[in-house]
């Protein structure tokens, strides 16, 4: 039996298993290797070596928002720490629970311009909600302790700690064990502000409620469905809280924040009051609902506002959303809000678009054409990512969403590349779900060199790759605002056989009735599979004519 004492890199280990940690993803380097073989040593916590550094921050980053408990990753000090710096303020800004640890060098030259060196906690600070770095053996159960607690708690997001590297090798003092975790309380409403609350949305006339992230990540979803169904009150979801009313449902307008004017903003332009729950500043600018700052806003959300014109509160609930909405739903009795002449309207603009999307047999297909076959091909409570780009636009307005956090999107820090490395987060946090990463061909070649890492892990990846050999969005905008557009276009690998290369199964998608079945198939068989299809963006001006056109005669 080994009686010798923990060194700090082996505390830290038992640290997260006290946390309850069970995958770190990262890749090791020499000043970091008793961290990572002591990952390797426990019988709690599997190791993830991914590629890069930036995939396993994405990584952590899904798999925390999917769980609520925070993903880890790691990597060396320098260019290591440095990569995982995009997934780290990728789960900042979508508020995802994420510890970052990274090895520093060690105390006796972090003060001097030594080989390597950058000040890690300055460069993560800006993009965290705590950085900080380990000055003593000492230091440590709190430090993790305190790393976890803030990024879980409300409103989560990511944390960061460096660990020198003699500090990593030094042993831990025989009387220290890990923290203990504290549960927080849920706080209840202020009653003479649901009082208000309930008589200002009886005086309204057109009140239309805006859903926001913090419904779902905070697993509230049954309370605001309950509260919709009562009071007959139309609801419009941002593109992350998408799923938190189901699509089903008559009162859903679906997502907001794509155009000045898509759909779902019509029903802004005419209500009266706007009942805001769970929403945060960064899922979209709150100048497309409310442009002339005149309308009222009720905002219910476990953390105070921002400040924004277009935003202007009239009055501010902060506490738990859950139980705000059940005291709002019992002060307002039986009271009916509904009262939008145009929700009917804007539910059948959808459906019509989604069918006609169901009805093309065009070749290469519409986005409503792929969006409808992958709606087809996944059960309702199956996941999926749809990446950045003009892929995240169609996905988000019209891939229909049953359950809270069913399709993932960043709209936070809106980074291109997240939903590859993202899916296999989420496959390991929710492994009884197909999952399926969405990307385009831009997106795609930034993080494919993780199909390795799911080859290698045996993790079962899908990824549909819509192949238009250009960065679509930036094109759309290019061509929207300046009539052309240049300096977008790209070539490709052959998609099967840079599958095949990596030992996974490669699918070509070469006419209209292969898009289906092949997606089906590759989704059903085991192992990595990566399916390319081209698609048709003509669509894209044509919408932006359809809606200004819509603009005008509404």
């Amino acid at each position: 039996m080994n009686n010798s004492p923990m060194n700090v890199a082996e505390f830290i280990v038992s640290c997260l298993e006290a946390e309850g940690v069970e995958y770190v993803f990262g890749i090791p380097g020499e000043e970091n290797i008793k961290l990572v073989r002591a990952i390797h040593a426990s019988q709690k916590i599997r190791f993830i070596l991914t590629r890069h550094e930036q995939g396993a921050s994405f990584m952590a980053d899904i798999y925390g928002r999917l769980t609520g408990r925070a993903g880890v990753c790691t990597a060396t000090l320098g260019p290591g720490a440095i990569n995982l710096l995009l997934g780290v303020a990728d789960a900042q800004t979508d508020s995802s629970p994420l510890v970052a640890l990274s090895a520093q060098v060690g105390l006796d030259r972090i003060y001097k311009e030594s080989h390597q060196i950058v000040d890690l906690v300055s460069m993560f600070k800006p993009v965290t909600k705590w950085s900080d770095v380990v000055l003593k053996p000492e230091s440590v159960p709190e430090m993790i302790r305190k790393a976890f607690h803030v990024a879980q708690s409300e409103r989560p997001g990511a944390t960061y700690l460096a660990i020198p590297q003699d500090i990593e090798a030094q042993a831990m003092p025989a009387d220290l064990k890990p923290l203990s975790i504290t549960r927080a309380s849920r706080s209840r409403p202020d009653a003479d502000s649901i009082r208000l609350a309930a008589r200002l949305l009886k005086k309204a006339k057109r009140p239309v409620l805006l859903v926001g992230h913090g419904v779902v990540r905070g697993g509230h979803t049954a309370a605001l469905r309950q509260f919709v169904e009562h009071h007959q009150i139309p609801a419009a979801t941002t593109f992350m809280a998408k799923g938190a009313i189901s699509d089903e449902s008559h009162l859903s307008l679906g997502v907001i924040g794509f155009m000045r004017h898509d759909y779902e903003n019509f029903a802004f332009d005419e209500a009266d009051l706007i009942l805001s729950v769970g929403y945060e500043l960064q899922e979209f600018a709150p100048a497309r609902i409310n442009p002339d700052g005149d309308k009222g806003i009720i905002h219910i959300n476990t953390f105070d506002i921002d400040i924004d014109t277009h935003y202007n509160v009239a009055l501010n609930v902060v506490a738990d959303i859950g139980y705000s909405l059940d005291a709002l739903d019992h002060e307002l009795g039986e009271q009916a809000l509904s009262g939008l002449r145009d929700s009917i309207k804007i539910r059948s603009l959808l459906d019509e678009e989604r069918e006609k999307g169901r009805r093309d047999i065009g070749f290469p297909p519409s986005p409503q054409r792929l969006v409808t076959a992958i709606r087809s091909a996944l059960a309702p409570e199956d996941i999926v990512l749809a990446d950045t780009g003009a892929i995240k636009m169609w996905m988000a307005r019209l891939y229909p969403t049953y359950e809270p956090l069913t399709c993932l999107i960043s709209n936070g820090l809106s980074t291109m590349s997240f939903a590859l490395p993202g899916a296999l987060g989420a496959i390991l946090a929710e492994p009884k779900r197909k999952v399926l990463a969405v990307m385009g061909d831009g997106s795609f070649l930034m993080n494919s060199q993780e199909i390795e890492t799911a080859v290698r892990e045996k993790i079962n990846l899908k990824v549909l790759v819509w192949v238009d050999g250009s960065y679509g969005l930036i094109k759309w905008k290019m061509d929207m605002e300046e009539g052309a557009h240049d300096s977008v276009d790209f070539g490709n690998p052959d998609f099967v056989k840079y599958a095949e290369s990596f030992g996974a199964k490669g699918h070509q998608v070469t006419c209209a009735d292969m898009l289906e079945p092949t997606l089906k198939a590759a989704l059903s068989e085991p192992g990595v599979s990566i399916i390319a299809c081209p698609v048709d963006y003509s669509a894209n001006m044509a919408l932006v004519k359809k809606l200004g056109e819509l603009t005008i005669s509404l």
